[in-house]
């Protein structure tokens, strides 16, 4: 019978293919004879990550996505991270959770990963680059002289660690945890096992053992865009592949051979039939139709669609009348929509032309017909395949199939649908700012208020661990930025304003680093509140509109300037400067170990995506500590009759004017420094306990003849408990 011939062609592909061949030619029966329904590889299968002992992993080809199983793995490894402490401020101390482990995913050589998935989300870019932290990364591709993990051989030991050989598989050391929840998150992973697309008659041939697998008859290669072979023998692992495609595997000479149906010019005539055979009587030759309700009135495809990011896709094919039976195929292979939906045509139309079968009794002559081939018989239109050849006494019996004899015709534009993709955004390098800031709030600080913020060029960027350095030279921990500052560069210069009312005049455009990043207008309510405080350069200041006006680029106005005592830093801005909006969130301070009045600061950050850590530095001048310069100054009187000079103190601990009356103090005590110059002159100074200073005439008399021709200058700076504040100034006009 022919399950015997065909189970002895595995002797075809020499000693070794023998065994594989056998178990493949058992399948293939049942490929071409059809008997009790199997169930092969389901595209499940491949997206579910596993880690048990005794799981299938699957020969990969071409193009694929999948999920692997876990083959070696350490405990989560603990690193914890203290900032902030000093004086009124707690240190917060952070836990870090990171994992090595392995991960097995083809039974044969890979050509490359392309990118990678953790819980669905991109965990490794088209370029390569990872999303989150990693210590290492390597691909075993599974070849034959593949050398044993360094990491795997240090923890189980070189003489009991494996190399895998012929085994694709990855190691990440170190992967960081923290967005998985501290677990190992479910992987896929983006295969290359072979370059281009594979056609279907070398994944036969490497299945069945190695040997040679033609096409017969010719005719168009059939080729996916990737496979994954998997199933209880080398047939079960084709089978999908083979049916989806309508293919059968026969033996040709001393080789194998895909055919589709070769044609045969051969009409098989009524009376030709056998009707005795050694004296008794045979069967007739019998055709039979079954209803159309035998065949599903829908047939499904589902299988790996590129333009879906390898996720699973699914065509279907519908036909016309009675019955209401579904069916569905999964093909673990890669294949555009259109081709998926082709298939399903192909299948279904089959599956309606077969349902009429012929079977009859023929000479030795129908020997020399075999499964696969394509013949005419008398009274019946169309092709019929030979499906059986069979003995049976001195007669062959065969049983045929109806097929198409012409190509259907090709169905509608096909559609992936649309999927649901994270964007692959590159990390790009950090861009690290340390900044000085007056005193944030309304309570008093003893320390300068230093912040390091950190941002990427791309939307990709996800944080950094910034480092400072200590007085041995080295560097050390300082904390970790996980938000991106907005930060960026002045594009124009920010001409002087004032800071007694909204500068509706002076407008600056700023150039932000990341180009996905937002700035957007406020109310005047909303900035009477603080709302988008920003420092360019040195000047805090707020801005109640920002206007788009080209990528990552805006047009800042309705400014209030000076904001905080930051009068001072109104002039002399320019094209490039520094620009952070000040969002506490998004602001990693430094402690009171690092921030000193007078120390050189130098910071580093090393982001994921930084060939060299990004660096910064300032010197500390402790400007949250000092009074702000007072205000409102009034001279009255003549250098004749002596000068009356008043000025309203602002305080550190009231920024907002909230009673209609003087600030709080803020300082230990109440003093300023009254001093006269001419020019860098120092005529005249004196300490004052209160906000009022008296110029007698003959002072005045004095310092106009030291002076000369110069404009007497006077300046007012308050004393704070940490030192002297920014002096006001005004000309003595006498």
């Amino acid at each position: 019978m022919a399950t015997v011939v065909l189970t002895a062609v595995g002797s075809l592909f020499g000693p070794v293919g023998a065994a594989v061949g056998a178990l493949a030619g058992q399948a293939i029966d049942g490929i071409l004879f059809k008997p009790a329904g199997r169930e092969g590889p389901r595209i499940v299968d491949l997206r579910v990550q596993t880690s048990s002992f005794g799981t299938q992993i699957p020969r990969l080809f071409g193009a694929m996505r999948v999920a692997g199983t876990v083959i070696w793995s350490t405990d989560l490894m603990e690193s914890a991270e203290t900032s902030g402490g000093g004086k009124g401020r707690p240190s917060v101390t952070t836990y870090h959770y990171a994992a090595s482990f392995a991960v097995a995913l083809s039974s044969r050589p890979i050509a490359g990963i392309g990118r990678i998935w953790a819980d669905g989300n991109l965990l490794r870019g088209v370029a390569g680059d990872f999303k989150v932290g990693i210590g290492a990364f390597r691909v075993h591709d599974g070849a034959a002289d593949q050398p044993v993990d360094p990491l795997i051989a240090a923890d189980r030991g070189s003489w009991l660690t494996p190399a895998h050989r012929g085994l694709a598989y990855v190691l990440f050391e170190g992967l960081q945890l923290a967005d998985f929840g501290n677990r190992i998150p479910s992987l896929t992973f983006e295969i290359f096992a072979d370059e281009g697309g594979v056609a279907v008659p070398t994944i036969a041939s490497v299945l069945a053992g190695g040997g040679e697998v033609a096409l017969h008859e010719g005719g168009d290669m059939p080729v996916v865009g990737g496979y994954a072979a998997a199933g209880d023998s080398a047939g079960e692992a084709l089978q999908p592949l083979l049916d989806s495609h309508d293919l059968l595997l026969r033996p040709m000479g001393a080789a194998m051979a895909l055919t589709g149906g070769a044609a045969r010019e051969m009409l098989l005539r009524i009376g030709d039939d056998l009707a005795m055979a050694r004296g008794e009587a045979l069967a007739g030759r019998t055709v039979e139709r079954k209803p159309v309700e035998a065949v599903p009135r829908r047939l499904s495809v589902r299988h790996y669609d590129p333009a879906r990011d390898y996720q699973a896709g699914i065509q279907s094919a519908e036909r016309q009348g009675a019955g209401a039976q579904e069916a569905h195929i999964d093909l673990p292979a890669t294949l555009d929509a259109a081709g998926a939906q082709q298939r399903a045509t192909d299948l279904l139309r089959r599956r309606m032309l077969g349902r009429r079968t012929v079977t009859m009794a023929r000479g030795w002559d129908a020997l020399a017909l075999g499964p696969g081939d394509v013949v005419a018989l008398e009274g019946q239109g169309g092709g019929w395949r030979v499906e059986a050849v069979e003995w049976e006494g001195m007669a062959v019996r065969l049983g045929l199939t109806a097929v198409p004899t012409r190509p259907a015709a090709m169905p509608e534009v096909a559609d992936s649908g649309s999927a649901v993709r994270e964007r692959d955004r590159l990390t790009g390098p950090t861009h690290l700012m340390l900044v000085e800031t007056p005193q944030p709030g309304d309570v008093a600080v003893d320390s300068p208020q230093l912040f390091a913020a950190a941002c990427g060029a791309g939307g990709g960027w996800r944080g950094a661990a910034i480092l400072v350095r200590d007085e041995a030279g080295g560097y050390a921990p300082l904390g970790s930025v996980r938000r991106a500052a907005v930060a960026g560069v002045t594009a124009t210069a920010l001409a002087s304003g004032t800071a007694r009312l909204f500068d509706m005049a002076s407008t600056v455009e700023v150039v932000l680093h990341d180009g996905e990043a937002v700035l957007s207008s406020v109310s005047d309510a909303a900035l009477m509140q603080g709302g988008n405080a920003c420092l360019i350069g040195e000047e805090l200041v707020q801005f109640g509109s920002a206007t788009p006006v080209g990528p990552g680029r805006y047009r800042l106005g309705r400014l209030l300037r000076g904001r905080r005592g930051t009068e001072t830093a109104m002039g002399g801005h320019g094209a490039g400067e520094g620009f952070l909006l000040l969002d506490p969130d998004r602001l990693l301070p430094l402690g009171n170990g690092q921030a000193q009045v007078g120390r050189l600061i130098e910071l580093a950050a090393q982001g994921l995506g930084d060939a060299t850590p990004a660096e910064a530095s300032r010197i500390a001048d402790g400007r949250a500590l000092v009074p702000p310069s007072p205000v409102h100054l009034s001279v009255a009187g003549s250098a004749a009759e002596g000068l009356e000079v008043r000025w309203v103190r602002r305080s550190r601990l009231g920024w907002a004017w909230r009673d209609g009356v003087d600030a709080p103090l803020g300082e230990e005590q109440e003093a300023y420094r009254v001093e006269v110059r001419a020019g860098e002159l120092l005529l005249r100074s004196g300490i004052m306990a209160a906000p009022h200073w008296s110029y007698p005439p003959d002072a005045i008399a004095v310092d106009l003849a030291a002076a000369g021709s110069a404009v007497l200058t006077l300046s007012i700076c308050q004393r704070g408990t940490h030192g002297p504040g920014a002096a006001a100034r005004i000309a003595l006009l006498l």
